[in-house]
């Protein structure tokens, strides 16, 4: 995967972070050469009636990291240099022509008959693409609006290691997850099964040790739960949530099915798990009398990690299903990770190998027609290249439409007419993604440099490591840094992350680090930046198990519909599982 890539020779660019103002440093993405988390209950507030133009530098960073940080950042008499860098892929100028009905005309000439068509080249468009050749179709044809396929769980190269753009590990699956436990071993990632059947991932691919630290208070320690300072009754605390997630990791419905499982369509629809979907997770703690704040940080910090929402926005059946799911018995340690230097970009890159002859990169669908003809249905799909110059018509059998289910309502043309009441229930968070390339690593105090390393007082997740998992612990490296932006309201997180040019969130990103790396700034060479507006599903009350989501998945017309937002939660194992299903809904003719 081509990418830009981090060089010794890159010297800082002083810009002045008092003037920036958007479209200071962000380059256009049809010219680019790249692809494409004190304790948060208490969320930032931004200023959203604030045109990101007006923003004074203290403002931008009060609004993503907090008052007190801004002005420590801004006290300084000497404003602070910038490395060079970019803001990279996601092709929002084209998603929001299709959005708002670009007109698409296709010359005669340019029609092709063909059994299937792919709308949407991540986890999911790829997944069914492999199930079809797997089951011998092999006239279809795979629409990825962007230059790279794999949507959020892309990656980039670097001369010294490859690093992640969003997805960036995969927990070791239990053997109940038959296809995807098949992935693995098809790649070569496993070396056997346990003696409970259980499949064992190679070690090499497991993630490497020191895993996990948080910082706080000037100091680095081990793991995600603060236990340094902790109180007899933090710790009991603890120890009482423990015990929850260990009885509903051993409930079983009447059908013998557990309470959370991946895929999540393995999970018990009972009414007694459901109904924990009509309450927040901060509400079922509440209701538990769990309200030690370093335990609540760290629920909290699970439900921005994996959702993007914060402990009083998301669903308590998906908080504790982040808990429970990747579980075998009571009193289990979750299951390992699986992991890479440029995180899910390995297995998405495995995929995409299986069908990139079949793929058509930078083209959108820009348009997608049920029809029937001599009695006969299909589905002409109508698609634009990336520059909106050229245009591809495809007469097909069926349709996978693998793209976010947001989309369908503006390329359907059935749902443009009248969309159905379900879309308007899929909800989703936008996300800041960026990749530090650096000439040497920081002075630490306390724990070592870990794979992942997070800030317990801070809004953003931290940052992962892409050289730990290849052993290399002195020198270069590349930090990716990820801030999911959870405001009520996701338009209003959208917009305010798009209204920001590069030199903006590149200040708010070294600010961030600078809470425990003073020096970042100096040993930076470049900071690319991803805004994700779409980045993954919103998993509210009400919506993981509504009927709604359900709805969503069934086939319309010749169209199957496959996407990890299917689930109501953004993971791998999500993504693969309804690409699969997709594409055996039509092997097996499925209507």
């Amino acid at each position: 995967m081509p990418s830009k890539e981090p060089s010794s020779q890159l010297k800082p660019t002083t810009v002045d972070l008092n003037k920036i103002s958007p479209g200071a440093k962000e380059s256009s993405p049809s010219k680019l050469e790249n692809p494409l988390l004190d304790s948060p209950p208490l969320p930032i507030s931004p200023s959203p009636l604030l045109p990101s133009a007006s923003l004074t530098r203290r403002e931008l960073l009060a609004a993503f990291l907090g008052l007190p940080v801004a002005l420590a950042a801004c006290s300084a008499t000497k404003t602070p240099s910038l490395p060079q860098g970019e803001i990279v892929g996601a092709s929002n100028d084209t998603g929001h022509r299709l959005r708002d009905g670009q007109h698409v005309e296709v010359a005669a000439d340019h029609w092709q008959r063909v059994k299937v068509v792919i709308v949407g080249g991540g986890v999911a468009g790829l997944a069914a693409a492999r199930k079809l050749l797997q089951a011998g179709v092999d006239d279809f044809v795979l629409l990825e609006l962007e230059r790279e396929a794999g949507g959020t769980a892309r990656s980039g190269t670097s001369p010294l290691v490859a690093y992640p753009w969003g997805a960036h590990y995969l927990p070791a699956p239990m053997k109940e997850n038959v296809a995807l436990v098949g992935l693995l071993e098809e790649m070569g990632l496993l070396e056997g099964k346990d003696q409970d059947g259980e499949p064992i991932v190679a070690e090499q691919f497991l993630c490497r040790d020191p895993e996990e630290r948080i910082f706080f208070k000037g100091r680095w320690y081990e793991g995600l739960y603060l236990r340094a300072g902790a109180t007899s009754d933090d710790l009991a605390q603890f120890d009482r949530f423990n015990n929850e997630v260990k009885k509903l990791v051993a409930w079983r419905d009447a059908k013998g099915r557990r309470a959370f499982a991946l895929p999540i369509a393995n999970s018990s629809d009972d009414a007694e798990i459901n109904q924990l979907d009509r309450l927040t997770m901060g509400e079922w703690l509440n209701r538990h009398s769990l309200t030690s704040p370093r335990l609540r940080w760290l629920v909290d910090y699970a439900c921005r990690d994996d959702y993007g929402m914060t402990v009083e926005q998301t669903s308590a059946w998906a908080g504790l299903f982040y808990f429970c799911s990747r579980v075998k018995k009571p009193g289990d340690d979750a299951e390992p990770l699986i992991t890479f230097p440029e995180g899910n970009g390995r297995l998405v890159n495995y995929l995409f190998d299986k069908a990139k002859a079949k793929a058509r990169l930078g083209f959108a669908a820009a348009e997608i027609i049920p029809i029937e003809t001599n009695g006969r249905a299909g589905v002409d799909v109508i698609a634009v290249s990336h520059d909106g110059e050229t245009s591809r018509g495809f007469h097909a059998e069926r349709v996978i439409f693998a793209a976010p289910h947001f989309l369908s309502r503006f390329v359907i043309r059935d749902y443009r007419d009248q969309p159905p009441a379900h879309v308007a229930e899929f909800e989703y968070g936008a996300w800041l993604v960026a990749n530090l390339f650096l000439r040497d690593r920081p002075k630490d105090k306390g724990f070592p440099l870990c794979w992942d390393n997070v800030f317990y007082d801070s809004d953003s997740l931290g940052y992962v490591v892409a050289t730990h998992q290849r052993g290399i612990d002195r020198g270069a490296t590349v930090f990716t840094y990820y801030y999911p932006l959870c405001d009520e309201d996701p338009k209003q997180a959208r917009q305010r992350l798009l209204d920001k040019d590069w030199a903006q969130l590149a200040d708010v990103v070294l600010t961030d680090m600078s809470r425990a790396h003073t020096e970042i700034r100096s040993l930076v060479e470049r900071l690319d930046v991803m805004r994700w507006g779409h980045a993954m599903i919103r998993p509210r009350p009400n919506f993981v198990r509504s009927a709604a989501r359900r709805e969503a998945a069934k086939a319309y017309r010749n169209i199957h519909f496959a996407h990890t937002d299917l689930s109501g939660v953004a993971l791998f194992e999500e993504a693969f599982y309804h690409g699969n299903r997709a594409a055996e809904e039509i092997v097996g003719g499925k209507q």
